[in-house]
């Protein structure tokens, strides 16, 4: 994925964006070993700061496809993820299948590691 499909809302620290980025970098769907980030499911961050220094996180991201069998698990994991981050207040996450997942979402570093390039 690149980070022209991902976004952050400009009243998030550039910091607490690369702190979701990491941890959204640890999070990998059991079938695939490449991390949800680089495989091009999370199709937008954004962060909201409701007081200083404490944020409301909304990530919108999808699955490899509807019938996945870590559909249940991989959201919860995001979710998870995102509430250890320091000053994360609040955590949506909406799972969405518009538009579907094709592996040319994945970033060049997944498809390397997957043999497509």
């Amino acid at each position: 994925m690149t980070d022209s499909t991902a976004s952050s809302e400009p009243n998030a620290s550039p910091n607490l964006r690369e702190q979701i980025v990491a941890a959204l970098k640890t999070i990998h769907d059991p079938e695939i070993p490449v991390d949800i980030y680089e495989l091009g499911l999370i199709y937008d961050i954004s962060a909201f700061e409701v007081i200083p220094g404490t944020f409301n996180v909304y990530i919108r991201m999808t699955l490899t496809s509807p019938s996945c069998p870590s559909a249940e698990q991989i959201p919860v994991d995001v979710e998870k993820k995102m509430r250890e981050l320091a000053g994360v207040q609040d955590v949506q996450v909406e799972l969405t299948f518009d538009p579907p997942y094709i592996p040319d979402m994945m970033s060049e570093v997944a498809k390397l590691e997957l043999g497509f390039m």
